[in-house]
């Protein structure tokens, strides 16, 4: 049985990285009892995947867990025990099972939304949800992105799936996954050198709302992105 588990992170825990993450929850899931399964071979281990990892000093309300389990109690039961090993900083909010052969939580992830805004001391002067909500209007946003091979430039335009301004914040929707992942800090920086500025490593307050999957086939529809989660039904 497959198991997708939504979970947040917040608070200092938000500087923890991810490969400490998966220890933490390799712990706190034998701790609280569930049946999870463990792969074969001279080192079995948790089978256990989790999807787009989520960079430091970034907090999240959509973080997501796929794991095989041989049996189970219900969602709310089995959120109750999970939460009951968590320390302050990780809530575990839904734990629903997943269809028989599901595309796994990693290999799903299409788009994610984020919440941006700028820590107090680093603030720009004036409306500059207003600027920046009209520079990606521009038909092309041009940024050289760094690489494991070197630089290379890409179009930021494209992957813009869904862009407002609320309560003085930017919500964006962002192509993500494996194939081309789209980080809300690729289009500030392209924002400020745009106005002959640099964007401190420091500047930005990120949070991560949302990972989605799309369900569209066909390259030449839009995409119909949908939450991770919803893939998913509560265990009663």
């Amino acid at each position: 049985m497959n198991i997708r588990v939504r979970f947040s992170k917040y608070g200092f825990l938000k500087f923890i990285g991810h490969l400490d993450v998966m220890r933490y929850f390799q712990k706190a899931i034998r701790r609280a009892d569930i049946d999870i399964l463990y792969s074969e071979g001279y080192s079995p281990h948790q089978i256990m995947s989790f999807a787009s990892p989520l960079g430091l000093g970034i907090t999240s309300e959509g973080e997501y867990m796929d794991i095989a389990v041989g049996q189970t109690d219900s969602s709310v039961e089995s959120i109750r025990r999970l939460n009951a090993q968590m320390a302050e900083g990780i809530e575990i909010l839904s734990y629903r099972q997943l269809p028989e052969k599901s595309t796994n939580a990693m290999a799903s992830v299409a788009a994610a939304d984020y919440v941006v805004d700028f820590r107090e001391e680093y603030r720009p002067e004036g409306d500059w949800q207003q600027d920046f909500l009209a520079f990606c209007g521009n038909p092309a946003i041009l940024y050289e992105k760094e690489t494991k091979k070197g630089s290379r430039e890409i179009d930021l335009r494209p992957h813009i799936h869904r862009l407002s301004e609320q309560d003085g914040k930017i919500i964006l929707r962002l192509t993500a996954g494996s194939v081309e992942n789209i980080k809300p800090e690729f289009l500030m920086d392209a924002f400020f050198k745009s106005q002959g500025k640099e964007l401190s490593p420091y500047a930005l307050q990120l949070h991560r709302l949302d990972l989605l999957a799309n369900d569209e086939t066909d390259e030449n529809l839009p995409p119909r992105f949908r939450s991770l989660e919803d893939y998913g039904t509560d265990i009663l």
